[in-house]
């Protein structure tokens, strides 16, 4: 034995010389640790979004990015010099009708050259190579609830294009110029999955109210919440955020971030009855039914179980459609700050942690499951989302508030299907 070279000696070399594995410890003894090394089987254990790749990474998970949609807002006649600005919130009536919700729009300018800031202190810069350089949550409208706008209107930003439709090409294809001067903070837009006359709902913050309109979006059918006036009884909001319904169309509403309780409504707008009280400040809070910022709400449907985001405490809870709680679970410390929640067809929890950029996939008892998504401005990168949604397709949308844009992923090839995020409910009206 001593005249065969040790390094050319492999598992399979020894088996095919009768060595059974038993007989290693022997091996490794005459030939030395490099041919028990070069002996050992080589099984690895992949979580990758399609199986048998070779190469590249996951930086979008199990999507590839549509760089080109939507058009530029700029693309819009008179509208070369202004860009999009905080995107608040998107919703795919289906892959050719895509709506985009956000805070008027800024200026279209180019990233500006990187300059030293020594009376800031030193070795400081603006901007950093490689990172946005932007945060269109600050830059975009409008400011404090009881105070000024930021910067110049006109020069800063301008509050139009509030509400577009963009199709699946990526063009804007619908805008509702008379809509901007209704609202102060949109917030989110919404189809009830199982009103077939397909009713658009837009959720303002500010206004504290909820709008429905017709599927048009040419006329206000109905309002609940007294706008400009917050309260926290059957017909006031402070801050609402978000909506889900069962399939007789009862709503709940998240309210919100001042409020802290889930509001019940039957499917014709009428109050049922609300839940939840202030917790502790600080995020702190473990208590059952104690909210701090409730931004995020979903619905599943077979058990009627509505799951709350409990944002500044970190956490979400679940509660039958009456209010009783019935489990919690936390989704990480700070930095984490998950905004929103939507629940997959499948039956899957899935949240974006705007904190740490992730995508993120519970089942239905907080088991985390997956999570995908890096900070960045780039294409397929996130910094703030704030909404989203899936189409009948399996494209999914997400909103961003701090980039200022909405994004289009395209599921891969070949994906591992338990890593794209399912479709809701399907549409009564798809």
């Amino acid at each position: 034995m001593g005249s065969i070279a040790k390094s050319k000696v492999s598992r399979r070399a020894l088996m095919k010389c009768g060595i059974a594995s038993a007989a290693l410890p022997l091996v490794s003894k005459l030939l030395g640790p490099t041919a028990v090394a070069e002996a050992a089987p080589k099984t690895e254990t992949s979580y990758v979004a399609v199986p048998g790749q070779v190469g590249g990474q996951d930086v979008c998970g199990a999507y590839d990015v549509d760089p080109n949609w939507p058009k530029p807002l700029s693309s819009l006649p008179g509208n070369e010099k202004w860009t999009w600005g905080s995107a608040e919130s998107v919703f795919a009536e289906d892959p050719d009708r895509v709506f985009i919700l956000q805070r008027g729009e800024l200026p279209a300018i180019q990233r500006p050259k990187a300059v030293d800031l020594p009376q800031l202190g030193p070795s400081l810069g603006f901007p950093i190579g490689r990172l946005p350089w932007r945060d269109a949550t600050s830059a975009s409208p409008p400011g404090p609830l009881d105070g000024p706008n930021h910067g110049t209107e006109d020069v800063d930003w301008r509050w139009q294009h509030c509400l577009v439709a963009v199709n699946s090409k990526g063009d804007i294809v619908e805008t509702w110029p008379e809509l901007d001067k209704m609202f102060r903070r949109p917030h989110a837009i919404y189809i009830n999955p199982y009103d077939k006359d397909k009713y658009v709902w837009i959720v303002d913050d500010y206004r504290h109210a909820i709008f429905k309109f017709t599927h048009d979006i040419k006329k206000l059918v109905l309002t609940i919440g007294v706008p400009n006036q917050p309260g926290e009884d059957d017909k006031h909001f402070y801050r609402p955020t978000y909506l889900a319904w069962l399939p007789d169309s009862t709503m709940f509403v998240a309210d919100g971030y001042v409020n802290t309780r889930v509001v019940k409504f039957d499917k014709n707008g009428k109050y049922l009855m609300a839940w939840g009280q202030k917790g502790d400040e600080g995020g702190k809070e473990t208590r059952p039914g104690y909210f701090n910022s409730v931004h995020g709400i979903a619905v599943d449907v077979p058990t009627g179980r509505v799951f709350v985001n409990d944002r500044n405490n970190h956490r979400i809870q679940v509660f039958d459609e009456n209010g009783k709680f019935l489990n919690m679970w936390r989704v990480g410390d700070p930095p984490s700050d998950v905004h929103l929640i939507i629940m997959a067809a499948d039956r899957h929890l899935w949240a974006h942690d705007r904190g740490t950029n992730k995508m993120i996939k519970y089942d239905l008892d907080g088991h985390l499951l997956y999570s995908w998504g890096t900070w960045g401005d780039f294409p397929g990168g996130f910094w703030g989302v704030h909404g989203m949604h899936v189409d009948q397709a399996g494209n999914l949308y997400v909103a961003e508030v701090d980039n200022g844009r909405a994004q289009k992923f395209i599921p891969r090839k070949g994906a591992n299907p338990n890593m794209l995020m399912n479709p809701g409910v399907k549409p009564v009206w798809s």
